[in-house]
């Protein structure tokens, strides 16, 4: 069964365009945590640090994926978007909607 096209690349757009949202939503708390004897004490310092930490994380993540979005873009471009990489069995239609930049269907990400 061929997977919905229009359907993917809907979903990948809207799922490009969280990642890009969140990413300048966060850009303030991935900034370095200043040293201000004055304003914070050391506890909340190290709590802003931590988040800190989490923040650059949670980014690190929205960029890998990024990068998927782009390889799920390349495969819609070349008529492979919906097929497994590994055995070239179709992606369930479910499976997409979860997750749209999914390469691998079920067998083939879990072994």
């Amino acid at each position: 069964m061929e997977p919905d096209l229009v359907a993917a690349r809907r979903r990948l757009d809207e799922k490009k365009l969280d990642l890009e949202r969140m990413s300048a939503l966060s850009e303030e708390a991935r900034a370095p945590v200043m040293l201000d004897q004055q304003s914070i004490g050391r506890l909340s310092r190290m709590d802003a640090m931590q988040q800190q930490a989490m923040a650059a994380a949670q980014e690190r993540t929205r960029k890998r994926d990024l990068v998927r979005i782009e390889m799920a873009e390349r495969r819609l471009a070349e008529g492979e978007y919906g097929w497994c990489v590994d055995c070239g069995e179709a992606i369930p239609d479910k499976r997409l909607e979860i997750d749209p930049m999914a390469e691998k269907c079920v067998r083939c990400a879990s072994a």
